[in-house]
């Protein structure tokens, strides 16, 4: 069995940062450190942390009144600042800084008296997040055909913004039919899509033109992750979203087969790793990984860390 790797593939300099704060909160502060919502959409991840003594929350008064408590990459709304303050948390913030930009744009724009517009999907946590850093109304959209059923006057003071994990291609599309209903709409100076998101479909697109099949290693509550096999099914070559090796499905292959791997921006090499090991159960691999673009990104602690490091 042929196996190609994309490159790039895993995780992005935004999930390392969360990763790495929760850590070094541990190491630092000792055990438990408490965190909201899943530090970054990936179960191994998650599963590991808790066993160095990292405790999950969903609501922060489930975190004892003065206990260090940490903001996933995902971001949160100002209400959840708020109620840290009123609970007297020592709040150590990993929201990835690319999402901390958008949020900036939509408070920017907001001063400035624009109706807000958001590009993303619904019930998304770093899209609540967005939605609750201004006080301005913001109106999400998701498709083209939700573009042409917005009430708007067609000059009206109007302003996007977009969630940063989703499809290039799909943003795209929803951005070109908002400037040609609104041509006064404003938008950010650059694509708010991740940088690491952007390079990671693109891998995807030009594994797909080689291969017979896509495994895309990630957790079905990663949207990046679910967007690759969108990205792979949409050009035609079949893909399947696994955890790890153990839901490898010997069926999906034969021994002859051209297989693809690639993983979201939070999953762990070790899970790619497994899922290899799972095909070399099924036939003799050759492996190869594919030319792509190399990340030297690197963000720095966040400020609640860096004052003790």
């Amino acid at each position: 069995m042929n196996v190609f790797l994309a490159q790039p593939r895993g995780f992005c300099a935004g999930v390392v940062r969360a990763i790495d704060t929760v850590e070094q909160a541990l190491a630092l502060y000792g055990a438990p450190v408490y965190v909201r919502h899943e530090i970054v959409h990936n179960r191994h991840v998650v599963q590991t942390l808790q066993d160095q003594g990292a405790v999950f929350v969903d609501d922060l008064e489930q975190a004892p009144q003065g206990a260090v408590t940490i903001f996933s990459a995902h971001g949160v709304a100002r209400a959840v600042e708020q109620q840290a303050r009123k609970r007297q948390l020592h709040v150590v913030d990993a929201t990835c800084p690319l999402v901390t930009k958008v949020h900036n744009h939509a408070r920017q724009y907001a001063a400035k008296g624009y109706q807000l517009i958001l590009i993303g999907e619904p019930g998304h946590p770093e899209v609540i997040g967005i939605q609750g850093q201004v006080d301005a109304p913001l109106t999400l959209i998701q498709t083209v055909e939700q573009v042409q059923a917005l009430a708007f006057p067609a000059q009206a003071p109007l302003a996007y913004l977009t969630q940063t994990t989703l499809s290039v291609n799909d943003t795209r599309h929803v951005v070109d039919a908002l400037t040609q209903r609104y041509p006064h709409i404003v938008g950010p100076a650059g694509r708010d899509i991740c940088y690491a998101v952007q390079n990671r479909q693109q891998a995807v697109r030009e594994l797909c033109t080689q291969v017979d099949v896509l495994l895309v290693v990630g957790n079905s509550h990663s949207a990046n992750a679910m967007t690759l096999c969108t990205l792979a099914n949409d050009s035609g070559t079949p893909s399947h979203l696994v955890a790890d090796g153990s839901e490898v499905d010997c069926g999906w292959f034969t021994p002859d087969m051209n297989v693809g791997i690639s993983a979201g921006a939070s999953t762990p090499e070790a899970s790619v790793q497994d899922v290899i090991a799972a095909l070399a159960r099924i036939a003799p691999l050759h492996i190869q990984t594919l030319a792509g673009r190399e990340e030297h990104v690197l963000f720095r602690p966040p400020a609640g860390l860096i004052a003790r490091l």
